[in-house]
């Protein structure tokens, strides 16, 4: 899945942090209200200019953003 036609980052949008298409409703947004137990369908009905293709694009981009190398110390 590529993210990067749903995910933008624009330094003069929300302070440069990772937005939906341009939109003013942040990638943090949609994990925050998935985190809270929010259904896909719940946060749909409430923000109805989302797509689930957005949805799944947030939790893509979250999961590509903290797989990090792990260093070890000899």
């Amino acid at each position: 899945m590529t993210t990067s036609s749903r995910i933008t980052i624009d330094p003069q949008m929300c302070g440069g942090r990772p937005c939906i298409r341009n939109m003013r409703i942040r990638v943090k947004d949609i994990l925050d209200l998935l985190a809270s137990g929010a259904s896909t369908t719940e946060i749909l009905e409430d923000y109805p200019y989302l797509e689930p293709e957005d949805i799944s694009a947030s939790l893509a981009y979250a999961a590509h953003s903290i797989d990090h190398p792990v260093l070890s110390v000899a």
